[in-house]
C-alpha cells in the first residue's frame, strides 16, 4: 500500500493549472478522470485506476497544500488524528465518516504548523 492516498494543491489559474497537468501527466500514464466546476470551486481529478491527485481553483481554500496519507483501518485515523493534535496540530476535522467523498470514506484531518491540510483516510468497504 502507497503512504499516499491523494494530495491537492491550490491553483492560481484553474484552466492554465489544468492543462498544464493534463499534458504534463499523460508520459506517465497519469490522466484526467473527472472536472467539476460550482460556484464556489472548480476541481479536477487525475491518476491511473483511482484518482489521486486534485487541483483545486476559484473559490478553493487557500492553504499551502493537502496531503492525504492511507490508513489501514479506523483505528490508525483515530490515532493519526489524536498524535497530530498532541503534536502540536490544531483540528481540522475529527475522525468520522465522510459521506459527501463517498460510503465508507472515514477520515479525520489536522492543520501542521505551517498550515498545511494533513489528512488520514480509510475506505471501509461500502
Amino acid at each position: 500500500m502507497s503512504i499516499f492516498d491523494h494530495i491537492s494543491l491550490t491553483v492560481r489559474d484553474f484552466e492554465a493549472s489544468r492543462a498544464f497537468y493534463q499534458a504534463a501527466l499523460v508520459p506517465l500514464g497519469i490522466e484526467q478522470r473527472f472536472v467539476a466546476s460550482r460556484e464556489e470551486v472548480s476541481v479536477a481529478g487525475f491518476g491511473r485506476e483511482k484518482v489521486a491527485f486534485f487541483i483545486a481553483g476559484k473559490g478553493a481554500v487557500s492553504n499551502p497544500g493537502h496531503i492525504a496519507f492511507a490508513a489501514a483501518s479506523q483505528e490508525q485515523v483515530d490515532a493519526f488524528h489524536a498524535a497530530g493534535l498532541a503534536a502540536g496540530g490544531s483540528d481540522n476535522g475529527a475522525p468520522g465518516f465522510r459521506p459527501k467523498y463517498h460510503a465508507g470514506y472515514y477520515a479525520a484531518f489536522v492543520i501542521d504548523p505551517d498550515g498545511n491540510n494533513i489528512e488520514a483516510v480509510f475506505h471501509a468497504p461500502s
